[in-house]
């Protein structure tokens, strides 16, 4: 499933099924032993990809991005209004996930990339990211230049989780240098 050359384009309805199955193998992968087992096992791909769906058909209000490499949806991301206008943050990058199998490709950093450039295109000048505090795309965010701006306490899939939020001023990747 892995490969370097992808494209980043907004989703079409018919992408749908495939941003689930991204989303759920995600989740799958990154959560157990954070989230209930039972949980993780219950995600289905049919009421994922109604909801994406859902997203993908309703005008104006969330932005839904896949990244695609022969066909096939390797990665998504979904965008908009930051839903915590208490943070000083007017963007916020909902979710973006990558596929287990394509992880190290450069697929979350094309996507990261084209959401902020999409956020820019709606009028908006800074972004804001929640992650799970123990989601190792922490450690991406901020290599990415997003800054430890706020942690909360919030509910996900029935269990109380920790959260972490990382904050772009401006809609900017600054990489950190690789040595």
């Amino acid at each position: 499933m892995s490969g370097s050359k992808f494209v980043v384009r907004e989703a079409r309805v018919g992408d749908a099924e495939a941003i689930a199955r991204v989303y759920i193998e995600s989740w799958r992968d990154t959560y157990p032993g954070i989230l209930p087992t039972r949980a993780l096992a219950a995600m289905d791909v049919g009421r994922q990809a109604a909801r994406w769906r859902s997203a993908i058909t309703m005008p104006g209000r969330e932005a839904v991005l896949v990244a695609e490499s022969k066909d096939a949806v390797l990665g998504m991301a979904s965008l908009g209004r930051a839903r915590d206008g208490g943070l000083g943050f007017d963007g916020e990058i909902y979710t973006l996930y990558v596929h287990p199998l394509a992880t190290g490709n450069g697929i979350g950093r094309g996507l990261l990339r084209t959401g902020f450039d999409e956020l820019a295109d709606r009028g908006y000048e800074s972004c804001v990211i929640w992650a799970h505090a123990q989601n190792p795309a922490r450690f991406f965010y901020q290599a990415m230049g997003g800054k430890l701006i706020a942690e909360r306490i919030t509910s996900m899939m029935g269990a109380t989780v920790p959260e972490a939020a990382f904050g772009w001023k401006s809609l900017a990747l600054v990489e950190a240098s690789r040595t």
